[in-house]
């Protein structure tokens, strides 16, 4: 393929896969670990380069900065804890056979008085170098793990460890303007004076951040434990059926209410258990939540979003050549699905061309849903036949997918499930529809039927026909090639009859040539 072929052929609008190109095989297999002030975790990234898999990810609850606000040391049993998490990731990382794995330490290590003495034993018991890296450049990776997600996007990310509070600007794929604080809630848990000495120091540490960052009308992006552990107890209150952390949403009065909610509690123990927050973190969600609300009512953006992305993606994404960056992580995600799982690699393409017509009116983002359902529509064909509608529905809602909002997230699950199922009523699965309104559900249903249809009658070599409505919109017409017209058999026929229904069609047709 020439490059003016690679540029305006029908690979476009999302280009030619990548996945398997030596900038993507280069990111195979890359590890890295974050010595936080409350966690040390490893992470070791796989598979789709630009929204790679989770190979593996591990987290010790370690709390080194737990005490040092007045001590000035890093916590001795969280020492121990770290060194040991250290020497175990190293031997995990040797039986993985990574080329390396990459660390840093971020606010306990780098503040604390003993941080380098301890950076030096682990460097000497373990041969790993550690990374101890600054608030600003803390800030920056964990806005690029933002950028991972969320490429081209526009707002603030906040990232709150354990110590300490990072603010960056992302916008046109860039980070800009970045700012770290001290306001981890393990430093305002040892804070003296109580509440009142707190909100006046949160209220002062804010105030000065946003006159360096200035407001922001665009989204707020929350990155880090906390912030994630407050989102699970707003998931808990509102009783929200879709239990996905990774582009959540919050506004201003909803961030209110679950700071009340958590404030009247009566015992945090059973709120902790009932939202799914382990002990060590609920203990400072209460301080975490303090600043969030102060942060909400000082920077005032458009609307906030829950990011599993931050510095660790961040990390992965420095490495990425701009090729990969500029790239939609959802259709590369797809992409790579489909090259190692579906029995006929290549056919979504052909298969997005046949069912595309059949939404003329369709946005770019509602385009990219569709290609990215006819990528993944066989993914899962080794699922036993009674339970593969649910399986898609599973592996869409759920999956570690990159760039997709919750509805969007049901709207491609239901797709799926009408890809092998007529029906949607009867599963486990009913309160996840009301995520989405009944036109996009019919929209889901629609696509899903074409799919499953047109799966009928493709071989990758040709098409077997093309698929439009007529003008009127009453009609489904399928025009097939003259040697194609045996593959419209007696299935093919109720799987057409069936997409007809769907669309409200008064009747469908089969023309040969």
């Amino acid at each position: 393929m020439d490059e003016t072929e690679e540029s305006h052929g029908h690979w476009d609008p999302f280009g030619h896969p990548l996945f398997d190109g030596p900038e993507a095989r280069a990111l195979s297999r890359v590890g890295v670990v974050d010595i936080g002030s409350n966690s040390v975790r490893m992470v070791v990234f796989d598979g789709a380069a630009r929204s790679p898999a989770y190979y593996f990810n591990e987290k010790i609850l370690c709390g080194l900065g737990d005490g040092m606000n007045t001590s000035g040391r890093l916590s001795p049993d969280g020492r121990v804890r770290a060194l040991d998490a250290m020497k175990r990731f190293r031997l995990l990382a040797d039986g993985m056979e990574l080329s390396g794995l990459t660390v840093v330490a971020t606010a306990a290590m780098r503040d604390a008085e003993d941080g380098p003495q301890f950076r030096r034993q682990i460097e000497n018991e373990t041969g790993l170098t550690v990374h101890v890296i600054d608030g600003a450049e803390e800030a920056r990776l964990s806005a690029q793990g933002v950028l991972l997600g969320w490429p081209g996007s526009y707002g603030l990310v906040c990232d709150i460890g354990g110590s300490s509070m990072e603010l960056a600007e992302i916008g046109k794929g860039r980070v800009g303007r970045r700012m770290t604080s001290a306001l981890g809630p393990l430093k305002l848990k040892d804070l003296d004076g109580g509440k009142k000495a707190r909100d006046k120091h949160i209220r002062k540490e804010i105030e000065a951040l946003t006159d360096y960052m200035g407001t922001q009308r665009d989204r707020l992006f929350l990155v880090g434990g906390s912030w994630r552990a407050i989102a699970r107890i707003d998931m808990l209150r509102r009783e929200y059926p879709l239990r996905v952390l990774h582009e959540y949403r919050m506004d201003a009065s909803t961030v209110a209410e679950t700071v009340a909610f958590i404030e009247a509690h009566p015992d945090h123990e059973v709120l902790r258990k009932a939202a799914g927050v382990s002990s060590t973190r609920m203990a400072l969600v209460p301080f975490a939540a303090e600043v969030l609300q102060q942060i909400v009512a000082n920077v005032q953006p458009s609307d906030i979003a829950i990011s599993s992305y931050g510095i660790r993606e961040g990390l992965l994404y420095e490495q990425m050549p701009k090729v990969l960056r500029d790239r939609d992580p959802l259709i590369e995600a797809c992409r790579f699905a489909e090259a190692k799982d579906a029995r006929l690699p290549g056919f979504g393409r052909q298969l997005y061309d046949f069912v595309l017509p059949l939404f003329p009116d369709a946005s770019e983002g509602r385009r990219r849903l569709i290609h990215a359902a006819c990528l993944l529509h066989d993914v899962s064909w080794r699922a036993h036949p009674d339970y593969r509608a649910e399986t898609c529905f599973d592996n869409a809602t759920r999956a570690n997918l990159g760039g997709l909002k919750h509805w969007e997230r049901v709207y491609l699950g239901l797709s799926l499930l009408h890809r092998y199922k007529n029906k949607r009523e009867g599963t486990r699965f009913e309160e996840l529809y009301n995520l989405l309104d009944e036109p996009h559900r019919r929209e889901a249903e629609v696509l899903g039927k074409a799919m499953r249809f047109g799966a009928m009658l493709w071989t990758l070599e040709s098409s077997a026909g093309k698929a439009r409505f007529d003008s009127d919109g009453t009609r489904l017409l399928l025009r097939m090639e003259p040697d194609m017209t045996d593959l419209y058999g007696e299935v093919a026929r109720a799987r057409f009859k069936s997409l007809a229904q769907a669309m409200g069609a008064e009747s469908f047709e089969v023309v040969s040539g």
